[in-house]
């Protein structure tokens, strides 16, 4: 198919932006609209495949309607599959492992750098390209430096950058290691995940100067975490929001699905609990944050009865043998546990939600990450009736 008039999605896009409240800054509404969306947009794009709906994706041409009302449209589009080798003997992918950024969280991160003219960024996962033209939008492009660990989307970014008039300095190398020789930045921006925040992007980060990353780890949703670095040589601050991405690469998260770490012919020790397990899951919660950042290696999966019954089991599992179920039933006081291998992760996790009770509950914003040279530290942090931070529980 031929063209749409790209101009006037871009402007429908950029003003859908600013109505959500995404784009308030209009410094950085000139940088949108000075980059437009489809040239950093590859082709293909992959999508579910709807045809056979058994979790595989297939590649979308730019000459499908689909590719161009996504383009256009404020959503995450994949772009990479499987790191570049589609798994299925067909030529179907199985994992995203790239994406195009979600329009509207790409303009919240930007405007949460809080930047003003001048100020040098390091980008880390340069990918399409996309959120590093708008950098050189509104910074311009001798001071944005972008690195990329894969050679295929370094090609991929830089051609595009080119192409669309912009030249920052783009980098193939390991993200978690910045760019020390282009040091110091005002602003570390991840558009990768981060379990264990680098060091380095805090040692290559002016006192003063802001890191804004996705964090978090496999059982928690992932924070938009927001550090200034101090001049002590430590970074601190605190999640501003929900930001999904995908993991630096050597901190990805397991692949498979949950039952291939779920031996279910182990013995099994059975108790109860009082805690609905609703509670210990609750998207962007105080009680999830706690929870994830107190357990370490924690997954889950969670899954409705197949009937109206409004029933469900929670699933918990690590990668090295133990897991646990907790079984809600509505209406019910206590539920069924069941746990088996040399954890007792629901022991772990009912005892960081109680810690998480006897402390008012706090909200996830609430929170304070403080990484350092000796690694990272998470704590509830000082508040009105509380003048010392206090420490997660340890996990048993």
């Amino acid at each position: 198919m031929g063209s749409p008039d790209t101009n006037a999605r871009l402007v429908a896009l950029v003003d859908g932006l600013q109505t959500a409240g995404a784009l308030t800054d209009p410094r950085w509404r000139d940088a949108f609209l000075q980059v437009p969306r489809h040239l950093f947009v590859p082709d293909p794009i992959w999508a579910d495949d709807g045809a056979r709906a058994d979790g595989w994706m297939v590649p979308v041409g730019r000459d499908d309607p689909y590719w161009w009302e996504n383009v256009y449209a404020d959503y995450a589009l994949p772009t990479q599959v499987d790191d570049g080798t589609p798994a299925g003997a067909d030529g179907r992918g199985r994992y995203t492992t790239s994406s195009a950024s979600q329009p509207s969280l790409v303009a919240s991160m930007l405007e949460a750098l809080h930047v003003t003219d001048g100020m040098r960024v390091l980008e880390i996962g340069t990918a399409t390209g996309y959120n590093a033209a708008l950098l050189c939008a509104r910074l311009g492009s001798h001071n944005v430096t972008s690195i990329e660990v894969d050679p295929a989307l370094v090609e991929l970014g830089s051609t595009a950058l080119e192409a669309a008039g912009w030249k920052p300095t783009v980098v193939c190398g390991d993200g978690a290691q910045g760019v020390p020789e282009a040091a110091p930045f005002d602003r570390v921006l991840a558009t990768v995940a981060a379990k264990q925040i680098p060091y380095a992007w805090v040692e290559q980060t002016r006192p003063g100067g802001i890191i804004l990353t996705p964090w978090g780890n496999d059982y928690a949703a992932t924070a938009l975490l927001r550090l200034v670095v101090g001049a002590d040589g430590t970074a601190t601050g605190r999640p501003i929001g929900d930001a999904p991405f995908m993991w630096l690469r050597d901190q990805r998260a397991h692949r498979g699905r949950w039952s291939d770490y779920v031996d279910f012919d182990a013995p099994v020790l059975t108790s109860h609990t009082d805690v609905d397990p609703h509670h210990v899951v609750a998207h962007g919660s105080g009680a999830e944050f706690t929870v994830g950042a107190a357990v370490p290696g924690l997954c889950r999966a969670w899954f409705d009865a197949d009937d109206d019954s409004g029933e469900g089991t929670l699933w918990l599992y690590d990668t090295a043998g133990s897991w646990a179920s907790v079984d809600y039933v509505p209406g019910a006081e206590e539920y069924a546990v069941e746990q088996a291998g040399p954890r007792s992760l629901w022991a772990e996790v009912e005892a960081a939600y109680r810690w998480w009770e006897t402390h008012g509950g706090p909200a996830r914003d609430l929170f304070e990450v403080t990484v350092g040279a000796e690694g990272q530290r998470i704590r509830l942090a000082p508040s009105d009736d509380r003048t010392r931070p206090a420490d997660l529980p340890s996990a048993s």
